[in-house]
C-alpha cells in the first residue's frame, strides 16, 4: 500500500494521524533509530526524516537504514532542499515553501529534486508548506515571510492556493522549538477552506493538550520533533497519541 493512502486510512478511522519528526543532523543514525523504535512502540503513524540544517548524503542515508531496521513505519523524507533526499526512504513529502521570498524554496529545489525522485522511486506525497510566526530556523534557512498568528485569513489564501494548485496535503508550521503552537482559530479557519485537503500542523506541540485542541481545530495530523528530544521517548509518544485519537 501507498504511504499516502495508509495515511488516509488512518485519518478515516482514526481521526487523525500522528508523525515524530526525526533531524538526521541532531544525533547518530543508532541514535535515531532507537527514537525511531521508542515512538514505534508509543503508537506513532510514521517517521519523517529531516531537518533545516544539513543532515543529507550519507548521514541521512544512514539514519534512514537505521530506522528502517528498528521499525516497519513507513519512513518519510521532509526534505529541506534537494540534499534532503534518500533513496532508501518509502516516501518524500515532496513540498513547496509557498510564502518563501526566494524561489529555491519555491520551485527551483523542486525542479532539481523531481528527477532524483523518480529515479529512486521514491512516493511523492505533494505538500504545501506554509510558515507561521515565529517561524523558527525553518522560517529563517527558507527565507520565509512568516504569517502573522493573528493574521488567519493570509493562511487560508496560501492553503486555498496550494489546493487549487493540486496539492493534497498543507503543512502549517509554527517552527521547531517554538512557544506556541499555531493557533486553533486559524488551524479552523485553513480547514473550513480547504475541506478535504489533508491539514498537518507542527511547531510548538509540546504535551497531549496542545496535540488535542489542534486536531479538535481541524487538522488531520500533528507532528512533534522537539518535544521527544530529551528523555523518555515512548511515554511522550503515548502521551501525544491518545490525546489525538478516535
Amino acid at each position: 500500500m501507498k504511504v499516502e493512502d495508509l495515511l488516509n486510512e488512518t485519518i478515516q478511522k482514526d481521526g487523525a494521524v500522528h508523525l515524530t519528526l526525526i533531524d538526521p543532523d541532531s544525533q547518530a543514525p543508532d541514535e535515531a533509530a532507537k527514537i525511531a523504535a521508542g515512538a514505534a512502540t508509543g503508537g506513532t503513524d510514521a517517521i519523517m526524516v529531516g531537518g533545516s540544517l544539513g543532515g543529507g548524503g550519507a548521514q541521512l542515508d544512514e539514519t534512514v537504514l537505521a530506522i528502517k531496521k528498528c521499525t516497519d513505519l513507513p519512513t518519510i523524507l521532509f526534505p529541506s532542499s534537494v540534499a534532503g533526499l534518500s533513496k532508501h526512504a518509502d516516501a518524500v513529502f515532496f513540498m513547496s515553501l509557498l510564502n518563501s521570498k526566494d524561489v529555491m524554496y519555491v520551485t527551483t529545489n523542486q525542479a532539481l529534486g523531481a528527477p532524483i525522485v523518480k529515479r529512486y522511486g521514491i512516493e511523492p506525497i505533494p505538500m504545501a508548506y506554509i510558515i507561521i510566526s515565529p517561524g523558527g530556523t525553518a522560517g529563517w534557512v527558507g527565507d520565509a515571510k512568516p504569517i502573522p498568528r493573528e493574521k488567519p485569513e493570509l493562511a487560508v489564501a496560501y492553503a486555498l492556493a496550494a489546493k487549487y494548485l493540486g496539492m493534497r496535503w498543507v503543512y502549517l508550521e509554527a517552527g521547531s522549538g517554538a512557544g506556541e503552537s499555531v493557533p486553533p482559530a486559524m488551524i479552523k479557519a485553513v480547514k473550513d477552506a480547504i475541506g478535504d485537503t489533508k491539514l498537518i500542523v507542527g511547531g510548538g506541540i509540546r504535551d497531549g493538550k496542545t496535540a488535542k485542541e489542534c486536531v479538535e481545530a481541524g487538522a488531520d495530523a500533528i507532528v512533534t520533533g522537539t518535544a521527544i528530544e530529551k528523555g523518555d521517548v515512548t511515554p511522550k509518544i503515548k502521551e501525544f497519541v491518545g490525546a489525538i485519537k478516535n
